[in-house]
């Protein structure tokens, strides 16, 4: 299949870059500042994983610009063409809930969670006739995230303060929060798999169980012998910080088992 993908250099979309050429599809690609996007109508399928992912942004405008309006434009194209689309959601838009099938309610409490369910919104209030695919991620992990910095999943910031220090920093109460951690290479495969597969909808893309961050800091720490050191949870976080999040991976199941 012809395939335009977004976001290419970063995180995740390296890694679905590298599968859809291993896989034999022929792939464009489109990089935020890259001077023109790549023609939607010769494409079979678009995947757009780019965009602004860091949770802690706080620029308004520039997450809106972005993650909303540049997918709002992307969509439209794709309708007007009869292109398909997948593109990348979040978890976050579930907020401080403790349900996660999606139909749960959603509680978006910062400018990047807003910027992608206003998205979800937009494509459910204005239908296309060609199959349209939102995945909510959850915690993904792996390599190649090393220059996230501070918005890395916990087992790369963990792994990167164990070999440097010898110490790893877990937030006060860290035993309390669990989430559902998924490999990147699994989220990759759940879009190759979608790829063949005519539903539309929005889909969690996560496991279904979950860990503390104190076991995966437990985990690292005992590889490299590092020692557990307990700060405060930052101000800026504590009015978003998702205690827990399990994707409730039925849907999913029921299409791809």
């Amino acid at each position: 299949m012809k395939i335009l993908l977004t976001g290419h250099k970063g995180f995740i979309g390296s890694h679905m870059l590298t599968a859809l050429e291993n896989a034999g599809h022929s792939v464009d690609t489109y990089e935020w500042g890259d001077n023109q996007l790549p023609s939607v109508m010769e494409q079979d399928w678009v995947i757009h994983i780019g965009g602004i992912s860091a949770t802690t942004e706080k620029d308004i405008e520039k997450v809106l610009t972005r993650n909303l309006d540049f997918s709002i434009q992307l969509y439209d194209a794709c309708k007007m063409y009869g292109v398909n689309l997948q593109y990348s959601s979040s978890a976050s838009v579930y907020g401080l809930n403790r349900e996660f099938t999606e139909e749960s309610p959603l509680d978006p409490r910062t400018p990047y969670a807003w910027s992608k369910y206003l998205f979800e919104r937009h494509v459910r209030k204005h239908s296309s006739g060609s199959i349209v695919q939102g995945f909510r991620y959850f915690n993904v992990y792996g390599s190649g995230e090393g220059h996230k910095g501070g918005q890395a999943s916990p087992q790369t910031q963990f792994t990167k303060q164990a070999k440097e220090t010898g110490k790893i920093k877990v937030f006060h109460n860290s035993d309390k929060y669990h989430r559902d951690f998924i490999p990147v290479e699994s989220v990759i495969q759940y879009h190759l798999k979608f790829l063949e597969c005519k539903a539309s909808g929005v889909f969690n893309i996560g496991t279904g169980e979950t860990k503390s961050f104190l076991d995966v800091a437990s985990d690292i720490a005992s590889k490299h012998n590092a020692e557990i050191v307990e700060i405060p949870m930052p101000d800026n976080l504590k009015n978003s910080y998702q205690e827990y999040t399990c994707a409730d991976m039925s849907r999913v199941n029921g299409l791809i088992a």
